[in-house]
């Protein structure tokens, strides 16, 4: 069993969580100014990488908490989590 490390409960069955797609996706600044296409884009777009990705996820079973991960695509591990707000553990290493 694939076990999540929720920052604010510890470390849990992955059966309790859902994941919410990437982390750190920033909405547009004038939400008004972009037409279909970059709508489509914000909405639908998402990077794909093989290795460490950082995502979403949400405690149902547990706090009810959303939180941040790094996932190895690869492995399926878990390598940090963080609470939402925080930066990402990894950030500004080369080839993220």
């Amino acid at each position: 069993m694939l076990l999540v490390n929720c920052p604010y409960c510890g470390a849990r069955p992955e059966i309790e969580f859902r994941c919410g797609g990437e982390a750190h996706i920033a909405r547009p600044v004038q939400p008004s100014a972009l037409d279909d296409e970059a709508w489509a884009e914000h909405l639908y777009f998402r990077t794909n990488p093989k290795g460490t990705h950082a995502e979403r996820w949400l405690h149902v079973h547990g706090c009810g908490r959303w939180f941040n991960a790094l996932r190895d695509t690869v492995s399926d591990a878990f390598t940090a989590s963080y609470t939402m707000g925080e930066q990402r553990p990894d950030a500004g290493k080369e080839g993220e």
